[in-house]
């Protein structure tokens, strides 16, 4: 019986691979399903009444907490000028300035069709993040530039459908930038790896006006093209040769997508450090040095012994981008695993919307499900590998609800924003 239930397991692994984007956006479609149940879950028995206004939060109620009130004011009064600023110490206070312009802009154009602005908002994500799975899966498969690594396209479509199911997941299906992010890094470092740099540009620069990661994109760049500097020598060619001019539009595209919106923002308001006040305001102090609001919370939690599980974390974390489990991913994505982990913990404060930040490392669900699938040595695949990926998936499941449950129900005494 067990040979016949391993074999009818075999049988259906090799259809899921047979028919990848088949089984993809039915991972994703049954992943919505369970955000959904797990936001409603989180309005029946978790919200609090208060938060919402009445006594019977509903599910739409709680698509409308949070983040998603500042970008529903941004797309029907747009941004404030002169900026707003507390009128007892003159300080620029709480503002639409904090949030990147084009998912308002795209849910404003979607809303032309005479759509609502929560149902407009959501439909747009629902579409960007079964876009968003597809880009990732598509990334993760790229070939590698050196090596082989086994059961590669395996590795790729698990670690995508693990990725729909990131505990924080459920910010993909609100108001939030998460969906549209996630296909603009997707798909710029798909781009980056097909050499395909002035279309490359043109994400870097519409994602410098949709979220604040261009520093950890530009490291991927960086080994981009010591990559390909190293093959063109190797093949006895100049180092880019033909593609020199696409590069230097490139690197001045990705640089300036660092800056875009804190210039804009400067620009429009008369303010240089506008951009800056605002997040000051929510208290994001990068300017205060990097890492130090982490290891200062650290150690007032339990002092040395938190700092040291933390700093284990992330070493145990860069061991496996670095080592066997990471090594079957490109280069370029290794890269952007590391770097982006780093950035957020380097210029964000510790807060509990690190979750649903850290959603744009997707190579973290591919090393998941390298630990899951493969030996520690990450030569063959195990046997029961699908028995562990189901062990995983369910445990993602309950973070799911966890997270939906625990850090979204708006708690006005203690605000945690998700």
């Amino acid at each position: 019986m067990s040979g016949l239930s391993f074999a009818a397991r075999e049988r259906w692994s090799t259809t899921a691979l047979r028919h990848p984007l088949r089984t993809l956006l039915a991972v994703y479609v049954v992943s919505r399903l369970v955000a959904f149940a797990a936001i409603w879950v989180a309005a029946r028995y978790y919200q609090a009444p208060a938060g919402v206004g009445h006594l019977d939060p509903t599910l739409t109620d709680m698509l409308q907490l949070w983040d998603a009130e500042w970008y529903e004011r941004i797309v029907r009064e747009g941004y404030p000028v002169p900026l707003p600023a507390d009128p007892t110490t003159g300080q620029i206070t709480y503002s639409q300035w904090a949030f990147f312009p084009v998912f308002p802009l795209l849910v404003r154009l979607l809303m032309t069709t005479g759509l609502g602005f929560t149902t407009a908002a959501v439909l747009l994500n629902l579409v960007l993040g079964a876009l968003a799975v597809v880009l990732v899966w598509k990334v993760l498969s790229f070939p590698v530039h050196a090596g082989s690594q086994p059961a590669r396209e395996r590795l790729a479509l698990v670690a995508a459908a693990l990725w729909c199911l990131y505990p924080a997941t459920g910010v993909m299906v609100l108001p939030y930038t998460e969906a549209l992010a996630a296909c603009l890094i997707a798909g710029a470092l798909l781009l980056l790896m097909r050499r395909q740099y002035l279309a490359f540009a043109v994400v870097a620069l519409v994602l410098g006006y949709t979220r604040a990661v261009a520093p950890a994109l530009g490291l991927a760049v960086l080994v981009h093209l010591w990559l390909r500097w190293r093959e063109d020598r190797a093949a006895g060619t100049a180092p880019l040769r033909h593609d020199r001019p696409q590069v230097v539009v490139m690197l001045l595209a990705t640089a300036l997508s660092a800056v875009a919106w804190p210039l804009t923002v400067g620009y429009v308001s008369g303010l240089p450090g506008a951009f800056f006040d605002v997040q000051a305001a929510w208290g994001q102090r990068p300017d205060q040095g990097p890492f130090v609001l982490w290891f200062s919370w650290a150690w007032g939690e339990h002092g040395l012994i938190s700092v040291l599980v933390m700093v284990a974390l992330v070493a145990t974390y860069v061991a496996l981008v670095i080592g066997r489990h990471g090594a079957w991913m490109p280069l370029e994505v290794r890269m952007w695993a590391m770097a982006y982990p780093l950035y957020l913990f380097a210029v964000v404060r510790p807060i509990t919307s690190m979750w649903r930040f850290l959603l744009l490392d997707f190579p973290l669900a591919a090393l998941v499900a390298s630990v899951a699938m493969r030996t520690s040595t990450g030569r063959e695949v195990v046997r029961h590998w699908r028995l562990r990926v189901a062990v995983v998936a369910v445990c993602l499941v309950g973070g799911i609800l966890a997270w939906s449950c625990g850090l979204l129900p708006y708690v006005p005494w203690h605000v945690t924003p998700p």
